[in-house]
């Protein structure tokens, strides 16, 4: 079977046909808002603790981190480990579908650059 690039798929999504199936819809629905989309981000180069998470993300809450880590959790984009030290310490992994937003965050990276 031949892999497709975007740019070569005629599809209905593309043309906005699309209806409440919209594959894009949904993926805008997980990746609602600045901070989801810069934890996906943060996590392409690999583990990641909460606490570094936090550090990194400068500006956001430590109650929207959470809620966002378990939005991502819920649709199976990451991976939440937790070690029983104490305090606990709780890593953050994409999953092999989280990975998969790799390609889409460098395209954005991409087109930051131009903007």
């Amino acid at each position: 079977m031949q892999t497709e690039t975007l740019a070569t798929v005629q599809t209905p999504i593309l043309a906005g046909d699309c209806g409440n199936t919209c594959p894009v819809q949904r993926t805008a629905k997980i990746l609602d808002g600045k901070w989801t989309t810069l934890i996906v981000r943060d996590l392409i180069s690999g583990k990641k603790r909460y606490s570094e998470l936090q550090r990194s993300l400068s500006g956001i809450s430590p109650r929207l981190l959470a809620a966002r880590l378990r939005l991502l959790e819920q649709h199976g984009m990451l991976t939440r480990t937790v070690y029983p030290t104490v305090p606990p310490t709780t890593e953050y992994e994409l999953t092999q579908l989280g990975s998969g937003f790799r390609d889409v965050i460098q395209a954005m990276a991409k087109f930051g650059e131009l903007i």
